[in-house]
């Protein structure tokens, strides 16, 4: 126990003190982290947006796979991703692998399948009474489709939330990916887990901490946004 409460101050002090390395792994972290939620969200709701007011064949079955995709493992994610980029993959032209841009398509490629499902499940929950109303009102397309993300202007919100929190704290996507190279592609998770493995569990506690703090940040500002 003494040694977990030294270690934890020591944490603090290497945050309050601005120790080079923890800030450099915390900015790689959020320039990557909201990057891929930026792509997805370009992505997802369009997408969402498109699948719901759609009706073809094979609908909710095609529902039911992306809501699947919400508990797709980091790890999976991280080998399609690898065999995609590597030289010999389709998408190897891009030379992505062991980059920061390739980091960021595996993060979006995990966090797509969740934006699009919560965007849909936001739509599909908007009163049908409202709908009818707009409908009868002459709306355009565009002023229909306005009005229902206004609508579920904050669950879409809580989507994007959502998806950055599953993008800042994966790791195993990060590794496969990125390489975890120091000052190119290392982030918070993957400097927590290698930290660890070397036992310096003072930064890695200092990682731990601002990593909660960067979530606690998020949710706080979504809090404040929905009381508006």
């Amino acid at each position: 126990m003494i040694d977990f409460v030294a270690a934890f101050f020591t944490a603090i002090n290497l945050i309050i003190s601005q120790n080079p390395d923890v800030m450099e792994i915390t900015f790689k972290t959020l320039e990557i982290t909201f990057s891929s939620v930026l792509i997805s969200t370009i992505i997802a709701l369009p997408l969402g947006t498109a699948i719901n007011f759609s009706e073809f064949r094979g609908k909710k079955t095609l529902i039911s796979l992306i809501q699947t995709l919400y508990a797709l493992p980091t790890v999976i994610v991280g080998l399609v991703c690898f065999m995609l980029l590597s030289r010999s993959g389709p998408l190897g032209f891009l030379g992505f692998l062991f980059t920061p841009s390739g980091m960021i398509f595996g993060q979006a490629f995990l966090v797509i399948p969740i934006m699009t499902g919560l965007t849909i499940a936001a739509l599909q929950g908007v009163n049908p009474t409202l709908t009818d109303t707009i409908r009868s009102l002459g709306a355009t397309k565009s002023q229909f489709l306005l009005s229902h993300l206004r609508e579920t202007r904050y669950v879409i919100m809580a989507a994007i939330v959502i998806g950055f929190s599953r993008a800042l704290s994966e790791v195993g996507a990060a590794i496969m990916i990125g390489g975890n190279i120091k000052g190119h592609t290392r982030v918070l998770t993957t400097a927590i887990s290698l930290q660890t493995s070397m036992g310096n569990f003072e930064l890695s506690l200092a990682l731990g901490i601002i990593l909660l703090g960067i979530a606690l940040i998020i949710n706080l500002v979504m809090g404040f946004l929905q009381q508006r």
